[in-house]
Formats: structure tokens, sequence, C-alpha cells
């Protein structure tokens, strides 16, 4: 079984972000980019999934600029075989790079597909959803166990009332949640290993696929800064300042 797993590379989590003075967007310049942390953990699975025999072959893909290698590296370090990367230097959108995905995966034939839930960048939470719809295969999302066995993908998720578990006709598209597991540390020995490892570049323009943005951002802006707290003497004033300043009630 071969298990596809699409990695992102995104501003690391321990940046604190910074706003562009135009309001354009994030600023990313000289700033330390790595794995999105939920693509981190459906890598992991991947990988854990082919040391307990269940899948032949682990192909790790990222869509985005050449720097990207850089993630695909660290992916081939942490136990992937091989890399795919679609260079491009356009704004990716979900709707976009569920397409690319869909591309790729009818040229690998995977099994099954692994991603995060969703990317620490914007937050969409779709990708994985519209790789699915597209594709035509069942899906589960928010995954926090994943057993293979007898052609299926049982998977328990995070539903709002607890958990519920699926059984998935394979191939199918999974979505990591934080619970499924923790990522291995990824040693010296291994990132030189990784240098040896294949990495196949290839565009949109080669799968045959239009990344053309069709949302645009109008502004982006840091949250409001924070107020100190209060200590209020009695429940009254507490209820008069949440009524007359907060107006929460």
């Amino acid at each position: 079984m071969k298990i596809l797993v699409p990695v992102k590379r995104v501003v690391d989590y321990n940046v604190k972000i910074r706003v562009k003075a135009d309001g354009s967007g994030v600023d990313t310049a000289n700033v330390k980019m790595s794995m999105n942390p939920f693509d981190e953990i459906a890598l992991e699975e991947g990988v854990r999934q082919k040391e307990a025999g269940k899948a032949t072959e682990v192909v790790a893909v990222s869509c985005g600029v050449a720097q990207a290698q850089d993630v695909l590296r660290t992916a081939l370090a942490i136990g992937a075989d091989r890399g795919i990367l679609v260079e491009t230097d356009a704004e990716l959108q979900p709707l976009a790079v569920a397409k690319l995905l869909k591309a790729v995966a009818d040229k690998e034939q995977p099994q099954l597909i692994i991603l995060g839930k969703q990317a620490t960048d914007d937050d969409a939470n779709q990708t994985g959803q519209m790789l699915a719809a597209l594709l035509g295969w069942p899906q589960a999302t928010f995954a926090s166990r994943v057993v293979i066995e007898d052609g299926k993908a049982i998977v328990t998720r995070e539903v709002d009332g607890g958990a519920e578990t699926l059984a998935l006709n394979l191939p199918a598209v999974v979505t990591a949640d934080l619970r499924l597991n923790e990522p291995r540390y990824v040693t010296l020995p291994n990132m030189m290993k990784a240098k040896k490892k294949t990495i196949e570049n290839t565009t949109p323009a080669d799968l045959g696929v239009s990344v053309e943005s069709r949302l645009k951002t109008l502004k982006v802006s840091e949250p409001p800064a924070r107020t100190t707290g209060q200590i209020v003497p009695d429940i009254a004033t507490l209820v008069s300042k949440l009524r007359n300043e907060a107006k929460v009630i």
C-alpha cells in the first residue's frame, strides 16, 4: 500500500507573527519556516503505518515555492521514501492545492492520503475535504487514531460529543488531529540520509492545473491588544461592568 502525505511550508509556530505595514499580509522576510505541525503528525502516522508493515511506501508532496524543498527534506528525514514538489510562486488557496493534490494522486495512485486537518497560517481546514470530494473517495477528518486492516481504514475521529469511529473503504482521505500521535525528533544521521533520497520537481502546468486565485485578501490586521484584568469587590460591580463597559450582557 502506498501512502501520500501532503506537507505545507508555514511560518514556524514559535515565531511571533508580524503584519506588513501596508496590511497586505503577513511579513515572512527573514522568518523561520517549518513544516505545518498538523502535517508533521500526518507524516508520522504514515511512517508508523509503514513500520507496522501496513504500507510499502510513503510519498511526501508539497506545493509552493522552491524553498519548500527544505520541508520535503525534513519529511524524508522523518521517514518518507521520496518527495514531490509542485513548484509555483503563485499564492495557493485551498481549492487550488486540492486540485494539485488530486493530479498528483491520479499519477501516484496511493491507497491512502493523510494530511493535517488544517494549516497554521490560514487555518482554512478545507483542503482535505475538497481533495476527497474531487477524488470521489471516502474521508475521515480530525483523526485521533487510524488502524489499517482488511482493506479498510478504521478511523477514530474527534467530534463535539466525544469520539466517533468510522470504517472507510480504501482508497480514502484522512486528516490528522493533534492527538493522533507525537512526531519523532529528526536526528542528524537521518537528515544526512535524506539528502540521498529523491525529490521530483513538477509544476501546476505539468499537471494541467490552474492555480488562479479565486479569493482576494482585502486587509490583514493584528488583533486588538488585550487590556489588563480588573479585580472587583462584589458581584454587583461585576455585573455592572459587564453590562455598561464590556456590554456583553
